[in-house]
């Protein structure tokens, strides 16, 4: 019997209502919940696909302790597991203190989750070194808020987005990041042609496509562009004297600042044309009601917290706040970042929004949990934190939920820490990320379909999540496991955990949750999980007695803070913290793929994900490229001080001279180096303490590695193609250029690439043969030419073709793995697959799949556009762009191909 689930999708902040589809105990499928109001159905193609992550291939399945890292670990009992960890928490603890134990979480973790960790660090052992990956993505946004609007409150709504004349797009890009966001701004311009859209960023990004202004400043300049605006506004008389008079403070000081930054001044500074820099000034200031959204471009920056501030004051500047289609939105990167923030989940931060630098906070806190004191001083957060793995000033780790030997910046140094450190506790779903070579004890917890609890989105909405289907194994919820070894913990301290943790379900938790609330900005004691399953998700604040949330923050004018007044700050145009030079010339900007998710832990398990792009690939200017002799398909290493990676390039259009772009998602799993985050920015921002993982300054130089080597291997399952991704992976390192990945969609496909200075033996290529189940020669073809180097192999079955190995010369991988997928290869021409250049047949056309959600391919769609269809009329007749949107920005480009000329029209 089938059956749907109410749920959310785990992804972005945007915090999308799913319906999970359930049958005998699995999950069988996921459509959007047309009922809940972050989606209202609608789904990216990420969020779409959820259900086929639900593969159990790479699941953490019962606890794993490992007497040397990065070897096969033993199966203990859960009993065992809690209890040696407990005994090694305790021992460390009375021998060097509180301090020297850490616990490192994620935005991922229901609200339930991080509250009991908060709890568990500062309440119960009596240390503030709990932190979290959210520290990588908003403690800027965080700490901007409070230094302006007094509290951590994203004022705004998405119903905001269709009341907005001027939306300002600074440092995002939801077209790939928040695709149902992207959606509404989408919505807007269609309803709304007069709308116009400025979009700031480095590259001309999928989001700038749809802009009326792109402002492509440098990296870096943020601060200067804001009081660039902010000084025209006062110069031209846009500002609002009366309400900056009676609802803010400081801005005396900051009209000081702002005066040298004129047009033609910060047009130096961002290398944009003054005139574009005026016109978005004068859009912003006279539009009545603007909407900015911003998100990791500004956040993580060493001037991250300031890059916030800035934009803020746009908006208290001119009055645009409290009033619908107005205000600074804060894009949660996260699916409950916000909800951590809530509970105090970094280690500067305490339950409901409280500051742990605030003594009578400290002491509502410790009331609050019986104890006598939560303590004075600052935790690590996350840079310092590994900083002190390193040093030892920090013995044991505990990690839930997240994959710092991906994530985090200068990996060298990370994967140093965590290999220095005396005890590294896993807790996580997934048992293959690159944080489990490290952890001496693993432990299995719930994923998406099986967790409960509830999240908070990007506006401020919470919504009660429901187990679909039971996890898997031994797995258990993060707050189960958390709760159990509170209570041993204590028992070895001396200290009652069982008072201090007597939750018996996760609700339980979130009634001490909101009671920690009460009268603070964020109250939500008129919430429980009743009233959130019968009326469905609610923004906060809901004060007990309330009828409903708020959609909108400050309506009235009046601020959290102690006049009750919104603050200015005197920021400043800084340099960044990675400058290029005659050394490192590049700026290497980082980001995201519409169709991946952080580390790919999970949609790295799902072959048609990869259909898009299924390499990691560094996109340059044309420029640079000639200046180092580079064409598209080149190998080049980029390289600074703190590592290195090995890519292809590929020319594309979006970035100016001097600036590289590479997507944040591919790291050792999928290739021979961490990725980008090898040479990414550890510095961080003096407030937020956020690094600077966005722009690094490198060095990029072409390789000679003459000799390729690809093999493209189809597989019954996912299954099956998950368990010879994870046989191939150690083969990565032993080539100088190598990656791995999926594709396909009914078929999945296994492909490997590597580049070498020399032909592998014949040894090499048999090892690699039996590791593809390709040795032998049942149903082989064979291809060699000693004379160039060049040993190719093909195995066919019931006239299939089932794998293809390319020694030496490998330009039919493009083809091959399309024609091999979609079953385009019939037994008269397999021999193709071993043709000299790669040629393909003619009957194979190269295609690319753009919409996946109707299935709809770049040949398709380009042969309606030359019959003269438009974008609606496509939408009409292939369906294309009509579920989650996430494809009209390569629609709008394929159809612009097709746009004629002005030449032509004349």
């Amino acid at each position: 019997m089938k059956t749907e689930v109410k749920s959310t999708c785990c992804y972005c902040g945007v915090g999308c209502g799913v319906l999970i589809e359930t049958e005998a105990g699995k999950i069988t499928g996921v459509r959007g919940d047309p009922e809940h109001p972050a989606n209202r159905g609608r789904l990216c193609t990420k969020g779409a696909t959820l259900a086929l992550t639900a593969d159990p291939g790479y699941r953490l399945l019962h606890p794993e302790r490992r007497g040397m890292r990065g070897q096969p670990g033993e199966r203990v009992a859960w009993d065992q597991a809690l209890d040696d960890a407990a005994e090694r928490f305790a021992a460390t603890i009375r021998e060097h203190g509180p301090d020297s134990v850490a616990f490192y979480i994620s935005g991922q973790l229901m609200t339930e989750d991080y509250y009991v960790f908060n709890k568990l660090a500062k309440g119960l052992i009596g240390t503030n070194n709990v932190d979290t990956n959210s520290r990588l993505c908003m403690s800027s946004a965080v700490a901007g808020y409070k230094q302006t609007l007094g509290v951590d409150a994203p004022p705004c709504s998405y119903e905001d987005i269709l009341a907005a004349k001027v939306i300002f797009i600074a440092g995002a890009n939801p077209a790939v990041a928040h695709p149902i966001v992207f959606r509404y701004v989408e919505d807007a311009k269609a309803a709304n042609p007069d709308l116009k859209i400025i979009v700031a960023d480095p590259r001309r990004s999928e989001s700038a496509e749809i802009a009326d202004l792109h402002l492509a400043i440098k990296p870096g300049s943020d601060i200067a562009l804001f009081n660039g605006m902010l000084h025209l506004m006062i110069a031209e008389g846009l500002i609002d004297p009366d309400y900056i008079e009676r609802h803010t403070t400081g801005f005396a000081e900051l009209k000081d600042i702002v005066k040298p930054y004129t047009p033609a001044a910060v047009a130096e500074v961002c290398g944009v044309a003054a005139a574009d820099i005026v016109q978005a000034a004068r859009w912003f200031g006279q539009s009545g009601a603007a909407l900015s959204m911003y998100c990791q471009g500004l956040n993580q920056s060493v001037h991250g917290t300031h890059n916030n501030a800035g934009i803020i004051h746009l908006h208290l500047a001119t009055g645009l706040i409290g009033k619908p289609g107005a205000g600074p939105f804060s894009l949660t990167g996260q699916p409950n970042a916000m909800g951590g923030r809530e509970v105090g989940g970094l280690s500067n931060l305490l339950s409901a929004h409280r500051d742990l630098a605030n003594p009578q906070h400290r002491a509502e806190v410790a009331a609050l949990w019986g104890v006598p004191s939560v303590p004075e001083k600052p935790g690590k957060s996350a840079i310092d934190l590994f900083a002190a793995l390193q040093t030892g000033e920090i013995k044991a780790v505990w990690i839930a939920c997240t994959n710092p030997a991906q994530s985090l910046p200068n990996q060298a140094a990370v994967r140093a820490a965590l290999q220095s450190a005396e005890y590294v506790v896993l807790q996580e779903a997934y048992g293959n990320t690159d944080t489990a070579a490290y952890a001496d004890l693993l432990l299995p917890a719930s994923g998406w379909g099986e967790k409960h609890g509830t999240v908070t989105n990007s506006e401020r909405r919470i919504t009660h999540v429901n187990s679909a289907v039971s996890p898997p194994g031994e797995a258990r919820h993060d707050w189960e496991i958390v709760v159990d070894f509170a209570r041993r913990l204590g028992q070895k301290l001396g200290i009652d955990g069982e008072r201090l943790f007597p939750y018996a379900d996760a609700e339980a938790i979130f009634a001490e949750h909101c009671a920690s609330t009460r009268g603070r900005d964020l109250d939500i004691t008129g919430l429980d999980y009743a009233l959130l399953d019968a009326a469905g998700p609610q923004q906060w604040p809901y004060p007990a007695g309330a009828s409903g949330g708020k959609t909108r923050l400050y309506e009235d004018g009046v601020f959290p803070t102690a006049d009750g007044k919104a603050r200015f700050v005197p920021v400043k145009h800084l340099a960044t913290a990675d400058v290029p030079d005659a050394d490192y010339p590049i700026s290497l900007l980082s980001g995201r793929m519409r169709d991946h998710w952080h580390g790919m832990s999970r949609t790295g398990t799902v072959p048609r994900l990869f259909n898009l792009e299924d390499e990691p690939l560094l996109a340059m200017h044309p420029c640079d490229m000639r200046h180092r002799g580079l064409e598209s398909g080149s190998l080049v290493r980029i390289s600074n001080p703190r590592g290195e990676a090995v890519v292809r390039v590929e020319e594309r259009p979006g970035l100016k001279k001097g600036r590289a772009w590479m997507p944040m998602h591919w790291g050792s799993q999928f290739m021979n180096t961490p990725g980008v985050n090898a040479v990414a920015c550890d510095a961080t921002d003096p407030y937020s303490r956020q690094p600077e993982l966005k722009h690094a300054a490198v060095q990029i130089e072409k390789l000679d590695l003459p000799y390729p080597l690809a093999i493209v291997r189809r597989c019954a399952s996912q299954s099956e193609a998950l368990a010879l991704l994870q046989a191939v992976r150690p083969v990565l390192q032993q080539y100088p250029y190598a990656t791995l990945g999926l594709y396909g969609r009914s078929t999945p496909l296994v492909v490997l690439r590597a580049a070498m200075a020399e032909a592998p033996g014949d040894a090499e290529i048999d090892t690699l043969d039996r590791l593809f189940g390709i040795a032998g020669s049942d149903g082989a073809i064979v291809y060699v030419d000693a004379t160039k180097r060049v040993a190719k192999k093909a195995v066919a079955a019931d006239g299939r073709l089932q794998a293809v190995r390319l020694c030496g010369e490998t330009q039919a991988v493009a083809w091959l793995k399309q024609a091999m997928a979609e079953d385009e290869l019939d037994a008269s021409l397999i021999r193709f697959a071993l043709a000299p250049l790669g040629k393909p047949p003619v009957s194979v056309a190269p295609r690319n799949i753009v919409c996946k959600c109707a299935d709809v391919t770049d040949v398709q769609i380009r042969q309606e556009l030359a019959a003269g269809a438009d974008l609606p009329k496509l939408q009409e007749k292939l369906r294309c762009g009509t579920f989650c949107g996430s494809c009209v920005p390569d629609i709008r480009r394929m159809a612009a191909e097709f746009a004629p000329s002005e030449t032509a029209a004349a």
